[in-house]
């Protein structure tokens, strides 16, 4: 893989700030009379650790300083009985706000009941994961936030211009994630509009991937995955696999491209994250969450990977107006 000054760069950024982040917890008014704010994920992958630093980034840089306001960071490292177990930690220790990062996390706070207000970053689908009722309407359950909106048909369109050769698609998705499955069935839609074939292949856990991938490989001429975190952990196993088949895997988000995935347009990661930690300041600043709207942000990174362009011999034009990249650059 190639290392750039840029993901060096990026990378000591992350290490910096997880730094500045609190690892223990005084509640929501201590004795130091700091409030507290809780960050949980399923898992790590590049989109939601740039997710996460964009919004503990966005409270230090909106005044929220280490002697104003502590933020706690915890991942289930992909376990369910973990998952369960950090919400509840949070919980016990009643802070100002909990945000997570991605559809799991979320819906394990808010299914809880919990009295402390989430808010909700990157969730595909808020309303099918049962965190909001309606996304035009005032939050009802104790939690908003942003929705990455998945561009399927932008995506498509921009697959077409690159790989136009292409008549079958495999769809390769987790169905543990309600937004994956969500982006997956839009996917499928829009591929039986334009009569264009297509290969549904899931997997339930991370050891299932590079099989699936395998199975799927020899069936299709490119392969797209939706907003999947199981998925996107697993991108470098699934763009060798491609690459080794000659076939382009389009993603869902700017972490896929940089992990291997030949191109995408997707949200900006820490865009994203900024966008909820604007959210939460305003609740930490006296606003209710009932009048806090929940926001789809718009995708408007453009992004194709040189390498992957390079292994399954594609030519990437030259007026294509995106970010071109290479494999852990982004």
């Amino acid at each position: 893989m190639k290392f750039s000054a840029k993901k060096i760069m990026r990378t000591a950024a992350s290490i910096l700030l997880a730094a500045a982040v609190t690892m223990g917890c005084t509640g929501c008014g201590g004795s130091s009379g700091k409030q507290t704010v809780y960050v949980l994920m399923m898992v790590e992958n590049g989109a939601f650790v740039d997710m996460k630093d964009g919004f503990i980034q966005e409270l230090r840089d909106k005044g929220y300083t280490e002697d104003k306001l502590d933020i706690v960071y915890k991942c289930a490292q992909g376990d369910a009985t973990n998952l369960n177990t950090i919400v509840q930690d949070a919980i016990n220790h009643n802070p100002a706000a909990i945000a997570t990062v991605g559809t799991p996390a979320s819906q394990a706070v808010v299914g809880t009941g919990t009295d402390i207000p989430n808010f909700f970053i990157s969730v595909g689908d808020p309303v099918k994961a049962g965190l909001i009722s309606d996304m035009n309407a005032a939050p009802d359950k104790n939690a908003t936030g942003t929705s990455n909106y998945i561009p399927i048909n932008d995506i498509f369109e921009f697959a077409a211009t690159l790989t136009p050769d292409v008549k079958t698609y495999g769809i390769l998705y987790n169905t543990g994630e309600v937004n994956a499955v969500s982006t997956a069935k839009n996917a499928m839609a829009y591929l039986d509009e334009h009569g264009i074939s297509y290969v549904e292949k899931t997997v339930t856990a991370a050891g299932e991937v590079q099989t699936a991938a395998e199975s799927i490989a020899g069936q299709v001429d490119a392969i797209y995955v939706p907003n999947d975190s199981v998925i996107q952990s697993a991108m470098p196993i699934v763009s060798q696999i491609a690459r080794e088949n000659k076939i382009p895997v389009y993603g869902s988000s700017a972490v896929m491209v940089s992990s291997g995935a030949f191109a995408t347009k997707a949200i900006n990661d820490k865009k994203i994250g900024a966008i909820t930690a604007d959210k939460c300041i305003e609740y930490l600043e006296g606003k209710p969450v009932s009048e806090i709207m929940a926001e789809v942000v718009d995708a408007d990174d453009v992004l194709v990977n040189s390498d992957a362009a390079a292994a399954i011999g594609v030519t990437i034009p030259d007026n294509i107006g995106a970010q071109i990249i290479t494999d852990s650059n982004s």
